[in-house]
């Protein structure tokens, strides 16, 4: 049985800015706002709010260091995006496999 789909967390992983910024941060380790924004093409303000989705779907965790919060993915919750991700395309690829047979099936009556 697939494991329930968290809806919140595929949201926030939906919006492809956000996406890009999980490969940044994984890329380097971690990041601010402020470090963030200078690679991507939204502002500094757009980055803290897209940061604060993936905070509260717990893909990122949020450390301060003087004035800054550092961001880090937190692995655990990207393993269960990723869990959930593979469960969903088992799926769907039954479904398409059981779909397929009864189009064959369709298809081998009308030939005869």
């Amino acid at each position: 049985m697939a494991e329930h789909v968290d809806d919140d967390l595929w949201s926030a992983i939906g919006d492809p800015t956000r996406r890009r910024m999980l490969d940044l941060l994984l890329i380097e380790g971690d990041g601010t706002a402020t470090t963030l924004a200078q690679r991507l093409p939204v502002t500094r303000q757009a980055v803290a709010k897209h940061l604060g989705v993936l905070e509260q779907v717990s893909l990122v965790r949020a450390t301060t260091a003087g004035r800054e919060k550092r961001y880090r993915v937190d692995d655990a919750q990207l393993a269960r995006a990723v869990a959930q991700l593979s469960s969903v395309g088992s799926a769907w690829e039954a479904r398409l496999q059981c779909i397929k047979r009864i189009a064959e099936a369709i298809q081998r009556t009308q030939q005869d």
